[in-house]
């Protein structure tokens, strides 16, 4: 049973804007080479690769937003910290590439 909540590129965005999300409640799990090439200022890099070493050190309460290249890694993240008594997180739907275009880059 998913027990997280799934939320737009757009509404993310306007959620950084009026500042009711704090850039660091970002977790972008892609990879490095990923990240390097377009990310968030201010976000968080737990790279997938690592994120079942590094999920100790995320927030249990703070609601923290999940983010990949296009909403698919981020799934199975969400799905993982679920599993791992995860409650307050987010996947955002259509990723970083939904994100870049609200932004004016061209991500993919």
């Amino acid at each position: 049973m998913k027990r997280w909540e799934d939320i737009s590129a757009d509404e993310l965005a306007s959620l950084l804007e009026e500042g009711r999300v704090k850039p660091e409640q970002i977790i972008d799990v892609r990879e490095a080479q990923e990240w390097e090439y377009y990310h968030l200022e201010g976000s968080r890099h737990v790279p997938m690769s690592q994120f079942q070493s590094l999920l100790s050190t995320l927030s249990k309460e703070e609601a923290l937003y999940i983010l990949c290249a296009h909403g698919v890694r981020s799934v199975a993240v969400c799905n993982y910290m679920q599993e791992n008594g995860y409650s307050a997180h987010l996947n955002v739907a259509g990723g970083i590439a939904e994100i870049a275009v609200i932004q004016g880059f061209q991500y993919d």
